[in-house]
């Protein structure tokens, strides 16, 4: 049996370690040297094997939006009613360097069949070809197509580097018309200081370390992070007033699960409504386990109730 460091030995249970020891297992000896073309390769095999297919009846449309840096990819997710009372726009995680319409496509089209809502994947430009803001841009873009031509509440979500953007977009449009109906982010990098909380509690966890976050964050940012521009770091604004509202769902075995609930304080004390829940014995990544970790499929259900609820402009916390 693969060794179970402290205190992740007790922290997480046998089908977690499962779904950790087979991720691990696409992960080369010489993993550590790998460059950013080599892991995206890992990366998008690891996503194949734990890609779970789309549910029958979701009906899927890729098309392209002109954008800061050329056509933008996009693809569409819709239930098999053809009808949607509101629309979530997704973006992707992988550490601003990795991922695509494909790593998450299952993903997007579960969340579509589940809440009966249109989803929208977006296929930002990726780090370090394109550094900040380009991510951030693309993700404006294609928030302001879809909102402009929904008609209908959207929703703007995505999970670890995903949820940073989905971040800075809410914050950039919250004064936009139309702006966002809420935003549910998952697992999400919020902020910059990794010299504290749980960077360091949880500095070497399972699936996701703070040398992982900084080595991403260099790329990124091409080796100096702006970590006052909010566009960057959704924790360096200062004025959190007409946020949407906000439910963020995180790992507890995770270097990025301490500044969810400083996040939502800030918005709620700014008049605004937030929920954060913390999973536990969960670790970065486990959307990928929702079909053979019961803790993940439950905190699976969690998220389809929050989208749920968003949009219907409801509030069940």
């Amino acid at each position: 049996m693969p060794l179970r460091p402290a205190p992740y030995d007790t922290l997480l249970d046998d089908e977690t370690w499962a779904f950790i020891d087979k991720s691990i297992a696409f992960y080369p000896e010489n993993a550590t040297s790998l460059d950013h073309q080599g892991q995206r390769g890992v990366y998008n095999a690891l996503c194949k094997a734990f890609d779970a297919g789309r549910p029958s009846g979701v009906a899927v449309r890729d098309f392209t939006i002109p954008g800061p840096g050329g056509k933008i990819p996009l693809r569409e997710y819709l239930p098999g009613s053809g009808e949607s009372a509101a629309c979530i726009l997704y973006l992707h995680g992988g550490g601003f360097i990795l991922g695509g319409l494909e790593s998450h496509d299952s993903i997007c089209a579960e969340i579509c069949d589940r809440t009966g809502y249109a989803v929208t994947a977006v296929d930002y430009r990726l780090a370090p070809e394109h550094r900040h803001p380009a991510q951030f841009d693309d993700a404006m873009v294609a928030f302001r197509h879809v909102a402009g031509g929904a008609g209908r509440p959207v929703i703007l979500s995505g999970d670890s580097a995903g949820g940073n953007l989905a971040a800075t977009v809410a914050w950039a449009t919250r004064n936009d018309d139309p702006k966002p109906a809420g935003q549910l982010l998952i697992y999400p990098l919020l902020g910059a200081d990794t010299g504290k909380g749980t960077f360091v509690s949880h500095a070497k966890a399972p699936m996701l370390t703070t040398a992982d976050i900084l080595y991403y964050d260099s790329l990124r940012s091409g080796g100096t992070s702006p970590t006052d521009d909010p566009s960057f770091t959704p924790l360096a604004a200062d004025d959190f007033s007409s946020m949407p509202p906000t439910i963020i769902i995180t790992g507890e075995c995770d270097p990025l699960s301490g500044d969810a609930p400083d996040y939502c304080e800030r918005l709620v004390r700014a008049g605004g409504k937030a929920a954060c829940f913390e999973e536990k014995g969960l670790v970065h990544g486990y959307l990928r386990a929702r079909h053979s970790v019961t803790r993940a499929r439950d905190s699976f259900t969690r998220m389809i109730s929050g989208f749920t609820a968003l949009g219907k402009g409801e509030w069940p916390y």
